[in-house]
């Protein structure tokens, strides 16, 4: 690693740093290229100033010409090579360059742009050279027939290897009266997947039961002897479905939503020692730890507000099913919440905030869908605790072996 970027990586403006990282890693690339370039060449014709005996092949100069380099085109003279043969000279084609020059390259940098917001009427706004060529209509269909590969891969992907651990499903609003839910999943190695989606007129149990069944038909499926763990928002259309699929399922609420409400039925005076106590219950290690943290909110509730306490005991067992585990508290963070899930519709809803119109009557709305999502899962990194996730795994299956024991 060379000094300059030690210095970068060291920098307090992480902004300013990865941009100049990034112009200094481009231009390694375009440096690697023209040194591959040259090695064939002088493969070909020997090392400058000292041909090869036979003289076969000799260089010619140079041609401007362009490169795709990282998705980008750039301009590049282009090395000329000719052949001596018994009909005359002719032009030497290089592999490395025309590999450089691979129109696929071309498709999946556009791929990239649309994926990342830009639209088919601003793609030559990405660079004159990139755009060269392209009209706003190839550009769309372009992105048509990329985005309906993603659609299959997103909705027919085999999931019968996906060892599921954790499964949270969620609804994110489009448009009026179009609703995409979403089922998420956390395999035994930490692991996070977008297992499909489906798309309606609202958050209803009929559509989240036809996910699950589409994902059941795909290979997923709970493992015999362990229960499977759903972390879900409070949604009873939600919560029936997984039930309907998956009926051994321990349900964990959503913290974060849960004090988000109660939250919303206290004067503000009492939401900072609100927080505390729902900071203390997410920190609690062990269901002993966790219940007297609960009491103490039910206590701290007790006389502030009826429907407050009321929102706070709706939740029943699910609030305290991840502690009744007895886990590792390392694990609390990532499942304690629908993070997880809301942080792929954060990114999510900026990919469509482009779109102006809806078409319910076309694919549209599935094409938008499948890309955001893969954009969103290129992000994704192992979640956080994942080390402590084999302890979730025998908890589990003591859980299903109490269970069939009863």
């Amino acid at each position: 690693m060379s000094d300059k970027i030690k210095k970068l990586i060291g920098q307090e403006d992480s902004f300013g740093a990865g941009q100049e990282l990034r112009l200094i890693l481009q231009g390694a690339v375009r440096q690697a290229l023209r040194e591959v370039v040259q090695e064939e060449v002088s493969g070909l014709c020997g090392q400058p100033y000292k041909p090869t005996d036979n003289g076969e092949y000799f260089r010619a100069g140079s041609a401007p010409s362009s490169v795709y380099v990282q998705g980008k085109r750039e301009r590049m003279p282009r090395p000329r090579v000719r052949q001596r043969t018994a009909q005359g000279v002719q032009e030497v084609v290089l592999q490395s360059w025309k590999a450089a020059q691979d129109p696929a390259q071309w498709e999946d940098s556009v791929m990239r742009a649309v994926l990342c917001g830009v639209s088919s009427r601003d793609v030559a706004c990405l660079s004159a050279e990139e755009a060269l060529g392209q009209s706003k209509a190839s550009v769309s269909r372009l992105w048509q027939k990329k985005a309906s590969v993603l659609v299959e891969e997103v909705q027919q992907s085999d999931l019968l290897g996906f060892d599921l651990l954790v499964l949270m499903v969620d609804a994110v609003v489009l448009g009026k009266n179009l609703v995409a839910t979403v089922a998420l999943g956390i395999n035994t190695r930490g692991y996070k997947k977008v297992l499909g989606f489906r798309i309606g007129g609202s958050e209803n149990k009929e559509v989240c039961k036809d996910l699950l069944s589409n994902l059941q038909r795909r290979g997923l499926q709970k493992k015999p002897g362990r229960r499977l763990l759903a972390v879900l928002d409070g949604s009873e259309a939600l919560r029936g479905a997984v039930m309907a699929h998956y009926p051994d399922t321990l349900v964990q609420r959503c913290l974060v939503h849960k004090e988000r409400n109660v939250r919303g039925y206290l004067s503000k005076r009492h939401w900072a020692e609100l927080a505390a106590l729902f900071k203390k219950l997410r920190q609690g290690q062990g269901e002993k730890e966790a219940e007297a943290a609960a009491e103490a909110l039910r206590a701290f509730l007790k006389d502030k507000n009826a429907q407050a306490r009321e929102s706070f005991e709706e939740a029943g067992e699910d609030l305290l099913r991840l502690f009744e585990l007895n886990v590792p508290n390392t694990l609390h963070r990532t499942l304690l919440s629908t993070n997880c899930i809301e942080n792929v519709f954060k990114n999510l809803r900026r990919h469509i905030g482009r779109v102006c119109r809806w078409h319910r009557e076309t694919d549209q709305a599935d094409r938008w869908m499948a890309s955001g999502l893969k954009l969103a899962e290129t992000g994704f990194r192992r979640i956080v605790g994942h080390g402590d996730l084999e302890k979730l795994k025998q908890a589990l299956e003591k859980s299903e072996a109490n269970r069939q024991a009863a």
